[in-house]
């Protein structure tokens, strides 16, 4: 079979995409169908979601897919960001405007918890890193805030298994976005019930969890009739979109652990492919991450903040009538002074701040460092930073997994920052190998693809990317440069 074409609805935090992948058994030739903007709507002084306008957007999406590749197209599956979930009632009423990861009332809720249960606890029994933003705290501040309406919901979906309920009616969660939520057993791979009910969550309302490959069911009749698709299946790929990206670096290294990927966008998630989670006391001390992944491995990752840094500075220009493409701010850092200004990218002011570039000017003021002024130094200090990071992130990981990183893969948007692909390559002294930027989009793909048997392992899964993309190669040439500076990174960072 060949030339057979698989839908991927790809949600991110800035906007959402419906992609068409034609493949002929050999190749994969990705074609953008509809893309439409998303983001955070500020209500009543809160952060939620629209996730209705962008089931209205998808439902476009379809529809034109369906104009142009009708009965080809063999089934369809969502991947969206971690950690945001939505709650529904027993009638399958919506019980709120969800919420968006990025909202105040979670802060001071990791250290709330940690005074209920001991940290060690909820590590061993989820095997993820403390960041406010995970679900298990969001659940934490509404038990807190609005206990009637978290004792009203039946049904707990995480984003991209609300738009497969939609789309087929399921009310199941797949595995790599379950993992995010960090209430999910790394072990025994289903909901830590025993942890939720110390923080008293209703776990009732925790769905079966499925792993990516499930198929779902044939999307309902109204959806089949609006878009004028036919009965197509519907396909849990890695939910994620983190888990689709790395099921999509093109290694020949599956099995290994001594390649590593950084997913890069608005977060960089930095880690290396195992087989079971490392819950250790040093993977603890580490705050390192154990998310999901095709064919039952883990990611062994951090999350570090990510181009979110860049795009809010340029956020910052803009609001003083600075109008500046990404390409002109990385050829302005890439003039701007090498080390003038070095931050910490992973401290929670950088967050959700008012304004990123004074809240980086400020930092940098309060630490002793020069305070970048232009926006080159301003884009320059946010890139070296987030290099310096990766580098001590990587060495952290090698420690755990005690086998050395010989190249990291780059995928995602953020692979097409060349100045921070080389800054990355410099830092931490290995090759860089950039691409595909569609990392999410083929992995969402290709997990459909191997569902209705046209590919075997995940392996062959990355062949096919390879054979697909464009792949640009990054050599280390400042190493030592960039090792003599580190000293003065990791005092900055164990100091703040």
């Amino acid at each position: 079979m060949s030339d057979r074409v698989y839908l991927a609805v790809d949600l991110g935090a800035e906007s959402g995409r419906v992609i068409a992948g034609v493949f002929d058994g050999q190749k994969v030739e990705l074609e953008e169908v509809h893309r439409f903007e998303n983001g955070p709507i500020t209500v009543a002084g809160t952060r939620r979601w629209n996730l209705i306008g962008l089931w209205k957007e998808i439902l476009e999406g379809l529809r034109l897919s369906a104009r142009k590749f009708g009965d080809r197209i063999v089934s369809v599956g969502v991947d969206t960001w971690g950690v945001d979930y939505v709650l529904l009632s027993k009638n399958n009423e919506l019980l709120g405007q969800p919420y968006n990861y990025r909202d105040s009332r979670t802060d001071g809720m990791v250290e709330q918890a940690c005074t209920r249960v001991p940290k060690q606890e909820i590590f061993g029994e989820t095997g993820i890193q403390f960041i406010q933003i995970n679900s298990l705290y969001q659940l934490i501040a509404m038990q807190l805030n609005d206990p009637h309406l978290l004792a009203a919901a039946e049904h707990f979906l995480m984003i991209p298994d609300f738009f497969h309920w939609l789309l087929c009616g399921s009310q199941v969660v797949e595995f790599t976005n379950a993992t995010t939520s960090q209430c999910l057993h790394p072990n025994r791979r289903d909901w830590a019930i025993e942890l939720l009910r110390k923080f008293d969550i209703p776990t009732e309302m925790f769905p079966k969890v499925v792993p990516p490959g499930t198929k779902l069911g044939r999307i309902r009749q109204e959806v089949a009739t609006q878009t004028k698709l036919p009965k197509i299946e519907v396909v849990a790929p890695a939910t994620h979109d983190t888990g689709s990206a790395v099921a999509a670096v093109p290694t020949d290294r599956t099995g290994k652990s001594n390649w590593a990927y950084i997913s890069s966008g608005t977060w960089s998630l930095i880690g290396v492919e195992v087989p079971e989670a490392i819950l250790t006391p040093e993977a603890l001390a580490q705050n390192v991450t154990n998310e999901g992944g095709v064919d039952g491995t883990y990611r062994l990752l951090k999350n570090v903040m990510g181009l979110w840094l860049v795009q809010e500075c340029k956020r910052s220009f803009e609001r003083e009538g600075k109008s500046l493409s990404y390409d002109d701010l990385t050829q302005l850092a890439l003039k701007a002074e090498g080390f003038r200004s070095i931050i910490n990218p992973n401290d929670p002011v950088f967050l959700n701040p008012d304004d990123m570039a004074t809240t980086i000017q400020n930092w940098c003021r309060d630490h002793g460092e020069p305070v970048p002024e232009t926006e080159g130094q301003l884009v320059r200090c946010a890139l070296e930073s987030l290099a310096f990071k990766y580098h001590t992130v990587l060495k952290g990981i090698e420690k755990l997994t005690e086998t050395p990183v010989e190249v990291i893969h780059v995928v995602g948007g953020g692979c097409q920052n060349e100045l921070l692909n080389q800054f990355t390559a410099d830092a931490c002294g290995v090759p860089v190998v950039a691409g595909p930027i569609e990392a999410t989009a083929f992995g969402n793909i290709l997990v459909q693809a191997r569902t209705s048997g046209e590919i075997g392992s995940l392996q062959e899964m990355r062949n096919v990317v390879q054979n697909s993309s464009e792949l640009a190669t990054f050599e280390p040439n400042a190493t030592m440069i960039w090792n003599t500076i580190y000293p003065r990174y990791l005092k900055l960072v164990n100091g703040s």
